[in-house]
């Protein structure tokens, strides 16, 4: 019987696709398609819970077919994410007038995601005060327990490094290793590697001029064979979130959230009013933030599901560089610092967060002064080299807590909300990363406000076959 009701639940989900797939047969557009995505996914993801509940056999084994599409979806993203930076990276400095264009770009971008961080880090201060947050509150299962003792052990490969040990981590010493994402700052590493390989090629112009003519062809070709598989693996992206979200929905407990609802709700309370900041960030800069929310809402969805900012970066560029007029070469920086530095999600809201819950367990009053603006200061520092995946938030936290001379262990207690809050927290970090693309283009003069303005450009331009 029960094989019956998962092949059932299987084929259920092919007829939504289905639906997805006679909706792209008919040219409607790729952001409705992602929002009809969505609404089924969590639609269908409710009934199946409501009829199996979160944690039956059968939900989790249909949950198991579902991957084909939503993890397998994640997954080529993920595949084509190194590759993308290379090949982005190279080409735009390639084209560059000289050097010092490639340090102002990476001076305002990192300067910009690390100074939100440290926004995004007082304002989850100011909202677990105002809710009165605090882990004695929150009690431990023996699930809890577990997570807690496994980040105490994580805490052992981290709480021994200096801050100039964990910045010497970023320097790729063997990137051919980093390109297959070895390293938590593997991405961060490539990014510099590509880096030093534009820059050569501009010192070739004046030493070489023939061999660097020949490089550029070269790499102009390796860029448009990657650019067409970004192409048709974005095609598939309502059907990634489909079935992301019904897994999503159909997998998560309700009671455990209840448990945890006041520290749920405080957490969006405030990624929410950190993406409101991004948007008035945006408009002090002269973009209208109406337009720009229409415009990265189906990149942003598919963050919150996905929970990877690494795998959203080739959406993430597309997104920039079709949609917000930003240049090849600022929207390919910020979208690849955007995944290991300052995420105002990951690494701004989160660690704050638990640092603030956990002080008064050792005697610390966390509305002293003191406290306050060493835990930002910490929170920006230890914001480089957060993984751009699922867990990336953990890392942070263990590196905040530690230096703050907090337990680790009470941490473990809200990994029963731990994937709800990380959508947001993905998400926020997308749009970070985005926002210091479009604020950059437009200090160096580098945006094409047409584009920004132009309410008919979709991402079926980006993605037609």
């Amino acid at each position: 019987m029960n094989t019956f009701l998962i092949i059932l639940n299987v084929v259920v989900m092919l007829a939504l696709l289905g639906v997805l797939f006679w909706m792209q047969k008919k040219h409607i557009s790729f952001t409705k398609r992602v929002f009809a995505g969505l609404g089924i996914g969590v639609v269908y993801g409710v009934i199946l819970q409501l009829i199996y509940t979160s944690d039956s056999d059968i939900i989790t084994k249909s949950v198991d077919w579902f991957n084909l599409a939503g993890s397998g979806y994640v997954r080529l993203l993920q595949m084509v994410v190194i590759p993308l930076i290379m090949v982005s990276i190279i080409s735009a400095i390639m084209n560059l007038k000289g050097k010092q264009n490639l340090g102002k770009m990476s001076l305002s971008i990192i300067a910009i995601l690390l100074i939100t961080t440290a926004i995004a880090a007082s304002v989850s201060i100011v909202t677990s005060l105002s809710f009165n947050l605090t882990s004695i509150e929150i009690e431990g299962g023996d699930r809890e327990l577990a997570q807690g003792q496994k980040m105490e052990e994580r805490l052992v490969d981290v709480k021994d490094q200096t801050i100039p040990q964990q910045v010497l981590e970023f320097i790729p010493s063997n990137p051919f290793a980093d390109m297959t994402g070895e390293r938590r700052t593997s991405t961060l590493a490539v990014v510099i590697f590509s880096a030093f390989i534009g820059v050569a090629v501009l010192g070739l112009d004046r030493k070489k001029p023939q061999q660097a003519e020949t490089f550029r062809g070269m790499v102009n070709a390796v860029y448009a064979v990657v650019m067409r598989i970004v192409t048709l693996v974005l095609r598939l992206t309502p059907y990634g979130i489909l079935a992301l979200i019904t897994k999503v929905t159909a997998t998560t407990n309700p009671d455990e959230i209840l448990k945890l609802i006041k520290f749920v709700i405080a957490s969006y309370v405030a990624l929410i009013v950190m993406f409101i900041i991004h948007l008035i960030i945006i408009s002090l800069f002269g973009f209208n933030p109406i337009t720009y929310v229409k415009k990265v809402l189906p990149t942003l969805i598919f963050a919150f599901t996905s929970r990877s900012s690494a795998a959203a970066i080739p959406l993430n560029v597309e997104t920039q560089t079709k949609r917000l007029g930003v240049s090849d070469g600022i929207a390919n920086l910020s979208a690849s610092f955007g995944a290991t530095i300052g995420q105002n999600g990951c690494a701004g809201i989160y660690p704050a967060m638990l640092a603030v819950m956990i002080a008064p367990t050792v005697g610390i009053d966390p509305m002293s002064w003191d406290f306050i603006i060493t835990l930002i200061l910490v929170v920006v520092i230890s914001s480089f080299g957060v993984a751009g995946v699922g867990g990336g938030a953990t890392f942070a936290s263990l590196i905040v807590l530690s230096t703050m001379n907090l337990p680790v262990a009470l941490a473990g207690l809200l990994i029963s909300v731990e994937p709800l809050i990380d959508m947001g927290r993905t998400a926020l970090n997308v749009n970070d990363s985005m926002t210091a693309g479009l604020v950059s283009s437009k200090i160096l003069k580098e945006n094409d406000q047409d584009t920004f303005n132009d309410q008919t450009r979709d991402l079926d331009s980006a993605v037609q076959v």
